[in-house]
C-alpha cells in the first residue's frame, strides 16, 4: 500500500476503530448469564476467530507504524533540510523557547513595586527592572513564531505530498 504520513495515520486511526470494535463485540459475547434450568443459545463468539482478526490488526499496525517511523526519519523536507524526526523535535524546542522568550517580552523595562516604610514616616519607591532589552525579546518571539510557522507549512506539505511503501 502507499501512504503519505497524513493517510497511514488516518489508516491507522481507522484499524484501532475496528480493533476496539472487535474487542468491544468480544466483551459483550465471550460470556452470557442463564438462569437455572433455562434454555437459551449463546451469542455468537468465536475465541479463535476474535484472537486472529486481532492478531492480524495489530501486525498490519506493526508494519504501517514502523514504515511510518522510518519515512520520518528518512524523509527530508527540502527547505530546512531535516528529516521529518528532526522537525518535530525542532518544533517542540523553538516552541518552548518561543513560550520563554514571550514570558520576557511581556515583561516592563522598569516596573514600580511600590513603597517600602523605611520607618519614622519616611519611605521609598521600589522598581523592578529588566536587566536585558525588552524590544529584543520582542523580535525574537516575532522570529521563531516565523520559524514554527515556516516548518509547521513545510512539514504539513510532506505529510501530504511525500509518500512511502508499506507491504501489508
Amino acid at each position: 500500500m502507499e501512504f503519505t504520513s497524513a493517510s497511514a495515520n488516518k489508516y491507522l486511526r481507522r484499524l484501532q476503530d475496528e480493533k476496539d470494535y472487535i474487542l468491544a463485540n468480544e466483551d459483550e459475547r465471550s460470556t452470557y448469564e442463564r438462569g437455572e434450568g433455562e434454555v437459551s443459545e449463546p451469542p455468537a463468539y468465536s475465541y479463535r476467530e476474535t484472537r486472529e482478526k486481532v492478531a492480524a490488526i495489530d501486525q498490519t499496525v506493526l508494519k504501517v507504524r514502523h514504515a511510518l517511523h522510518r519515512f520520518n526519519v528518512e524523509a527530508l523536507l527540502p527547505q530546512s533540510g531535516l528529516t521529518i524526526d528532526e522537525a518535530l523535535i525542532a518544533l517542540a524546542q523553538l516552541s518552548a523557547e518561543r513560550e520563554r522568550v514571550g514570558l520576557l517580552r511581556s515583561q516592563q523595562p522598569k516596573k514600580r513595586l511600590g513603597e517600602r516604610f523605611l520607618g519614622a514616616g519616611m519611605s521609598t519607591v521600589e522598581y523592578r527592572y529588566a536587566n536585558y532589552d525588552v524590544a529584543e525579546a520582542e523580535r525574537d518571539s516575532t522570529a521563531l513564531s516565523e520559524k514554527i510557522a515556516a516548518l509547521q507549512l513545510e512539514l504539513d506539505l510532506a505529510n501530504q505530498t511525500q509518500t512511502f511503501s508499506v507491504d501489508v
